[in-house]
């Protein structure tokens, strides 16, 4: 079942790359990328949907997703860093760790 996971941690790094570039994108293809990122990213997802729960790993996908742009956001691009900040995202990896944790057959 672990290769289900990194299916959906891969979903996410790819989430992030669009994400990222839906902001910062200005060329076509830079576009083209940011098309192919979003493929990718439901792509990985839907795969790993096939084995685990949809629930739990669309929760996990969109978890990764929001703790990575985030990341991204405050290291890469400037975005203010701040203590609650970050303690949100522990607490969100918790989470996510805690939903793979409790997910029967994963």
């Amino acid at each position: 079942m672990l290769k289900h996971w990194l299916l959906v941690v891969c979903g996410a790094v790819f989430e992030v790359s669009w994400v990222v570039g839906f902001k910062h994108a200005g060329t076509w293809w830079e576009w083209g990328l940011t098309a192919v990122a979003v493929y990718l990213s439901f792509y990985f997802l839907i795969a790993a949907s096939r084995h685990l729960p949809a629930g739990t790993a669309y929760a996990v996908f969109v978890g990764l997703g929001t703790m990575g742009t985030t990341t991204v956001g405050m290291l890469a691009f400037g975005e203010p860093i701040s203590l609650i900040k970050i303690g949100l995202i522990a607490l969100l990896l918790i989470g996510i760790g805690g939903l793979q944790t409790v997910t029967k057959g994963a």
